[in-house]
């Protein structure tokens, strides 16, 4: 999806127009709906009695207040709240806040959920399911997660489905299972366990959009998680994964601070046969989270992890990453023992108080390409396994070059810096 992220900044904002839908080529105008915690008006008193009087493609305007509910959307609609400043869906003793439920619902498609504060759940805020042309756009979700067991890492009232791959963190805020051709836009993310979750659970996750949303102070995971766990013990088709996941104009802060598990974007593969390829990390601004800004993970035979491109991101006194053995605060970090990974392009970052700016440990046959960066710790690349990285015309912070007086330096082998820049890049 190029064409939707170019020149895209933090803050960028997303409108959304409903006018009519097109029903076997007539044009028919959608219903309204209200909901008023009144119940005067001829609105519903309930969101949830709203949605079941709902006929396909309809809208439902819900007034402000206070809704105690948990909502669950089974048909193509618009819930439209009247702010997020002011129109609550309170899910306090409930799994959810709201769910898109494709999972039981075949086909699912056509939803916009927008202009509400989504707050207390027990699992998850926002959840989607096996849907498409699902609109999740300009919510404040916080407070979710409420059932999290934090010393043992549990989360005892996910479903089945879920229970393999979430407990960790009970879903995080907004998740996306098993969900294509969808966008995650313009929402305020923040004080859940997690933030943002894309994983292939329930199915393949694909050609999605994150874009313009604030992540930030989620105490347990990352900001914004890629996250394949699909399981097999055999070369593994690629489609049944994760890819084509575009994350843009973002700013993922302070994620995983209690933890020390939280990247900025973590893109991951989990049990073997994992899919996670082809996505695109851009122009985000990535800070003083646990994990670093970007931390790519394998960990098993079978999966793959190629071909993402990691794209003139602003990056900033982020953590360090056991996984590739990175000991210091570290900007990108690359990790794979056991597989090669391939295709990984990392172009036009802005680095800025990490002590390694690139960290790479993966083994032999994998290939990392980094150029057109702008360099500042101590080690702009630290190569720390078998494989190569390309990382011609960079900007070192000097004109000599690596390992020059005020210049960042290399560590490790199986780099290529020449030639570099001799400034830094005209962004």
């Amino acid at each position: 999806m190029p064409s939707q992220h170019r020149h895209i900044k933090p803050g960028y904002r997303l409108s959304i127009g409903i006018c009519m839908v097109v029903l076997h080529g007539s044009i028919a105008a959608a219903a309204e709906l209200c909901v008023s915690a009144s119940g005067k008006g001829g609105c519903q008193k309930t969101i949830g009695a709203a949605v079941a009087a709902a006929s396909p493609n309809d809208i439902i305007h819900v007034k402000k207040g206070t809704y105690r509910e948990q909502v669950i959307i089974d048909k193509p609609l618009s819930l439209l709240g009247d702010s997020q400043q002011n129109t609550t869906i309170d899910a306090s003793g409930l799994l959810n806040g709201i769910n898109v439920d494709g999972l039981n619902h075949a086909g699912l498609a056509h939803v916009i959920v927008s202009g509400f504060t989504v707050e207390n759940a027990n699992a998850q805020g926002i959840v989607v399911t096996n849907a498409s042309d699902v609109t999740i756009s300009n919510n404040y979700v916080t407070g979710n997660d409420r059932s999290l067991d934090a010393v043992n890492l549990q989360c005892p009232p996910l479903p089945p489905y879920f229970q393999g791959g979430e407990a960790f963190d009970c879903g995080e805020a907004i998740h996306f299972s098993g969900v294509h051709h969808s966008i995650v836009s313009d929402n305020l993310v923040e004080q859940n366990a997690g933030g943002i979750l894309i994983s292939d659970d329930t199915g393949p996750n694909h050609d999605n959009l994150i874009v313009g949303n604030v992540v930030r102070d989620n105490p347990y995971d990352c900001g914004i998680t890629i996250a394949s766990h699909h399981f097999n013990m055999g070369v593994t088709d690629p489609s049944v994964g994760i890819y084509h996941i575009t994350v843009v104009g973002n700013r993922s802060e302070r994620n995983g601070l209690v933890s020390g598990e939280g990247a900025g974007v973590g893109l991951f593969a989990g049990p073997p046969g994992a899919q996670n390829n082809g996505n695109v990390v851009a122009h985000n601004v990535l800070k003083g989270n646990a994990l670093p800004g970007v931390a790519l993970h394998t960990h098993a035979p079978f999966q793959s992890l190629n071909d993402h491109q990691i794209i003139g991101n602003e990056i900033s006194a982020n953590g360090p990453d056991g996984d590739p053995g990175t000991t210091v605060p570290t900007g990108i970090s690359i990790s794979s023992p056991v597989v090669p990974i391939t295709g990984i392009v990392i172009a036009e970052n802005v680095f800025s108080r990490e002590g390694i700016d690139i960290g790479v440990n993966v083994v032999a046959n994998s290939d990392v390409t980094a150029h057109f960066n702008s360099f500042s710790a101590d080690v702009g690349i630290d190569n720390l396994g078998g494989g190569t990285i390309s990382a011609t015309l960079n900007w070192w912070g000097c004109a000599k070059g690596p390992g020059s007086h005020h210049c960042s330096a290399v560590a490790g082998g199986g780099i290529t810096t020449n030639p570099w820049l001799s400034q830094p890049l005209d962004r």
